[in-house]
């Protein structure tokens, strides 16, 4: 599982005096104001450590669904070739594998929409109309925040 925003995350984590100046100077302005306090030393806003909450939940719910199209490829390789009848013990462990992952895909996504919500009221960000939040904010993450790429 990838999740290209690692990068910023682990800055954000740091304190806004250690981050690298090359990073800072390649973000956009709209979100280096947002992230930034204007005061003379470096420090980041509550805007930052609600986004970084924000990172930290997309990065569990794409683990979350790496983890659930695993569990399912998984058991219906094994289902193929089950006899008909009585499921075997290794595929009752299966089901539940798969149910304990989609269990976790669920809190995953109540999660990011709880972070989005705070960070999208903190900062100021109107969403659209008939938009549902966890898609706009996934697209807005990816096409505001910097990814490992940059």
């Amino acid at each position: 599982m990838h999740f290209p925003q690692a990068g910023f995350l682990a800055l954000l984590d740091q304190p806004a005096e250690q981050a690298p100046a090359g990073v800072m100077a390649r973000l956009s302005p709209s979100l280096r104001e947002l992230l930034l306090a204007r005061t003379e030393a470096a420090q980041w806003t509550g805007a930052a450590s609600l986004l970084g909450e924000l990172l930290r939940a997309r990065e569990a719910t794409l683990q979350a669904a790496f983890d659930t199209a695993l569990a399912a490829d998984e058991l219906r390789r094994y289902q193929k070739f089950a006899k008909p009848g009585r499921p075997s013990a290794h595929i009752i462990q299966l089901r539940q594998k798969q149910a304990g992952a989609r269990q976790a895909s669920n809190l995953s996504r109540q999660s990011l929409i709880k972070a989005a919500a705070a960070f999208v009221r903190d900062a100021g960000i109107d969403v659209p109309e008939r938009t549902t939040l966890d898609v706009f904010i996934v697209g807005w993450i990816d096409a505001n925040v910097p990814g490992d790429a940059a």
